[in-house]
């Protein structure tokens, strides 16, 4: 338990949770709707620091991360907990447990150690992801702030959903992130995910004007996403409002947690959804959870500078350049 990084105290003992943009009113006793920050007398604790639930070696490509340091493995770590509540979560047991059972879980694992391990690993990376990492704050900006000193890459997967002060707090120390655009319709973010569109959309532009290398997915849930017209504004927001260049991926969905009864992506729907990214303009536009439309061409001359297949992973690149024609291709390399 670790008193709270970004909070306001107020009368009688209740305190205001600045983290992110639920902004929620804690009153003594009680949780945010996270279920992992509570107010005690008056001030608000963080009770997952040193808690970890999960902790693994995966390879950046999972995250999903294709332009950063590709062909390596990122240490990742998650607390218990999160601030949506997301219908279709595929980790809703570490995620959405605290909803029906306070109880916390997670092995005592400290930032130095975390780190240690990283070096000890050999890995250029760690991984603040599975969960929210908004919602474990302060391990995730203690253990950053370790980590940049030892050399280290830090990466966010995020649903994008945190404050200005916790974006202002990490920006130093991040240097690359993967947002969840989950949908472009504000009805259908607080009825499956419960938080709101807009707040995601301005932290992208933010993102984008730092240094922090940036990548976004979209999980294309049959009857949801791609109704009006949603995927379409979700390209054309990200060619004008972020770049041509920012990869994005489009995940094939299937039932899980409370979306059990939906089935699963067509094939066919994430060829579209490709189509409509390319055809807007983007340059980097792939497909997830199939094992299809995973390679990186060079949008000049059209080689094959990244082949990916199963997590086997093929570089053509001589540093950040296309092999053949010369062309930069964005990204961390």
């Amino acid at each position: 338990m670790k008193e709270a990084l970004l909070y306001k105290k107020l009368n009688n003992n209740d305190v205001k949770c600045l983290v992110c943009h639920h902004q929620c009113l804690i009153s003594q006793g009680q949780r945010g709707l996270c279920g992992v920050r509570e107010n005690q007398g008056g001030k608000l604790y963080s009770l997952v620091y040193n808690k970890i639930i999960a902790f693994h070696l995966d390879p950046i490509e999972k995250k999903p991360l294709f332009h950063f340091l590709p062909n390596t493995y990122s240490l990742s770590v998650a607390t218990m907990g999160c601030n949506f509540f997301c219908l279709h979560c595929q980790n809703y047991d570490i995620s959405q447990g605290l909803r029906k059972n306070k109880k916390i879980m997670g092995e005592k694992i400290s930032p130095k150690k975390t780190v240690s391990l990283a070096l000890q690993y050999k890995v250029p990376s760690i991984s603040y992801t599975y969960t929210e990492p908004t919602i474990f704050l302060e391990y995730a900006l203690e253990t950053m702030k370790l980590a940049k000193k030892q050399g280290l890459k830090n990466v966010w997967v995020s649903n994008g959903y945190f404050s200005s002060q916790t974006l202002k707090l990490i920006t130093p120390y991040l240097d690359a992130i993967n947002i969840d655009l989950k949908f472009f319709d504000s009805n259908f973010y607080q009825k499956i995910c419960g938080g709101k569109l807009k707040p995601i959309l301005n932290n992208l532009k933010l993102l984008k004007k730092s240094k922090i290398w940036l990548e976004i997915t979209t999980l294309l849930i049959p009857g949801y996403t791609d109704k009006n017209k949603q995927l379409e504004e979700i390209a054309l927001f990200i060619k004008k409002e972020l770049g041509e260049d920012v990869p994005w991926h489009i995940s094939a969905f299937y039932p899980v947690y409370k979306m059990n009864n939906i089935s699963p992506t067509p094939l066919r729907l994430i060829e579209k959804a490709v189509d409509i990214g390319q055809k807007t303009g983007l340059k980097y536009v792939y497909a997830g959870n199939l094992n299809i439309n995973e390679d990186t061409f060079c949008p000049q001359c059209q080689k094959k500078v990244i082949e990916r297949k199963n997590y086997n992973i093929k570089i053509h690149l001589k540093n950040d350049f296309c092999s053949q024609c010369g062309n930069k291709i964005p990204g961390i390399f």
